[in-house]
């Protein structure tokens, strides 16, 4: 059985989005996937250890200031 490098995957991958999408929408499709910034093992716990009462309230309180569409 032969194994396909990563490389070799990634190609074949990116041969399939560019058939089923065509060029422009296969790279919009790739821009959805940027890795982003920051260190979610360490905002994690700022942003999980919020009270969920709180988080809801806050939620409801956005809700009432815009107007349902």
């Amino acid at each position: 059985m032969k194994f396909k490098t990563l490389h070799q995957i990634q190609q074949e991958g990116l041969d399939v989005l560019v058939d089923k999408l065509g060029p422009d929408d296969a790279i919009r499709f790739l821009q959805i996937y940027e890795s982003g910034s920051g260190d979610w093992t360490k905002d994690r716990k700022k942003y999980l250890a919020k009270d969920p009462d709180k988080i809801i309230k806050h939620i409801m309180e956005r809700r009432k200031k815009v107007p349902p569409q």
